[in-house]
């Protein structure tokens, strides 16, 4: 059992370490965006559910990247500014599935034909939604829930092309940064941990009985992994983020395509998610979102599952990446090396930006936190300190 927990500590930390660079560099980016581009003129182009709407949306938010309770805020100031509810629910995807740190993240650890899928589905998967709602669009949950909302975020209005040659846009830049992490630090700690515990002590043939692997190939098998998917995820209670350590060992057990897709696609289900949009839009609107959501996920994954496999894309199993040791003097080593300064010299920006004096912002209560998440992420620490010492002696 010891030696199994400092396996296990071993594997996180390595899993953390192949992403650290990953992680600097999307969220350096992400900071970029969220500084320099201003959402309050985005909402003029979201009031309908047209194509140029939802497209537009999409658009939106894969440029608005941030975490999922993030883009939860994001969304419901959008929605109560004016924004369609079919555009909103375009934006809150986009912003969680088709960002930059997302899609480094999915090709560290699953390869470039996920990436390509999480692209491609994730669009389909908007589109499908588009047509659900438009199907069983129900009027009186929104107009309530518009009713309900209440919207106390800071007017965010500004001329990006003046903006960005100013010395205060870029010492916001850090600080974003920081905000980005201080957001996300225990959901990626705990999904992480999550991780390799699970590379340890769950056997693949458990995965292998939970996903039908064995059984011979064919539609009811995608389908049951396509359904399945979410469910594992919500039981996870973490972002996609945290969730790609825990898609790679389950495509290294072998889990369709279909399964895998599904359950990265499936953030803005989990529980957590659900309760803010409880908060938000009242109970029947977050089951009614999470219940389209639902179904278009499994649409999604089956189709992009047999597309993939009419044109021979569906990528092999990711057991390699499961077995090879990730401390070792390669390409990650440098980048890792490389964007520490970067990460060093965010932190020098945040701590300019809370030295000026023009500034007075407070960091506000993180929707989706909690203290339970706070215990949680430090008994995680403490599990990867104990058994880093086991497999230290």
């Amino acid at each position: 059992m010891l030696e199994q927990m400092g396996n296990s500590a071993i594997t996180s930390l390595g899993f953390f370490w192949k992403a650290g660079w990953a992680f600097v560099v999307g969220y350096f980016i992400s900071s970029m965006i969220q500084a320099f581009v201003p959402k309050d003129k985005m909402v003029k182009y979201m009031g309908n559910a047209k194509l140029k709407s939802v497209g537009l949306s999409t658009l939106f938010g894969a440029i608005s990247s941030s975490c999922s309770f993030a883009a939860l805020a994001a969304g419901k100031s959008l929605f109560k500014k004016g924004a369609h509810f079919v555009p909103t629910l375009a934006f809150l995807f986009a912003s969680t599935n088709l960002v930059v740190e997302l899609g480094i993240l999915i090709y560290i650890f699953l390869g470039w034909q996920f990436v390509v899928a999480e692209i491609i589905g994730g669009i389909a998967l908007i589109f499908v939604t588009w047509l659900l709602v438009k199907l069983t669009y129900p009027k009186k949950l929104v107009e309530e829930a518009r009713e309900n909302v209440e919207d106390n975020e800071m007017e965010d209005n500004f001329d990006w092309k003046k903006k960005i040659k100013t010395k205060e846009g870029w010492l916001q830049v850090g600080h974003e940064f920081v905000m980005n992490w201080q957001m996300v630090w225990k959901e990626i700690t705990i999904g992480f941990t999550l991780a390799g515990i699970m590379a340890t002590f769950v056997s693949a043939n458990t995965w292998k009985a939970f996903f039908l692997v064995d059984q011979a190939d064919g539609f009811f098998k995608v389908l049951e992994n396509a359904a399945v998917g979410p469910l594992v995820a919500m039981l996870t209670f973490i972002g996609s983020l945290g969730n790609i350590p825990i898609a790679t060992i389950l495509a290294s057990s072998g889990v369709a395509f279909a399964g895998i897709m599904a359950f990265i696609y499936s953030d803005l289900i989990v529980p957590p998610i659900v309760a803010v949009h409880k908060k938000y839009y009242g109970m029947k609107t977050a089951l009614y979102i999470a219940a389209v959501f639902y179904v278009s996920i499994l649409i999604t994954a089956l189709g992009i599952n047999y597309a993939f496999t009419s044109v021979g894309f569906l990528p092999e199993s990711a057991k390699q990446i499961m077995e090879e040791s990730p401390f070792q003097i390669n390409y990650t080593f440098w980048l890792n090396i490389v964007f520490a300064f970067l990460a060093w010299f965010a932190l020098y920006l945040n701590k300019k930006f809370k030295q000026s004096t023009s500034h007075s912002m407070m960091m506000m209560n993180m929707e989706g936190d909690s203290k339970f998440k706070t215990i949680v992420t430090y008994a995680c620490l403490g599990y990867l300190a104990v058994g880093l010492l086991i497999s230290l002696m």
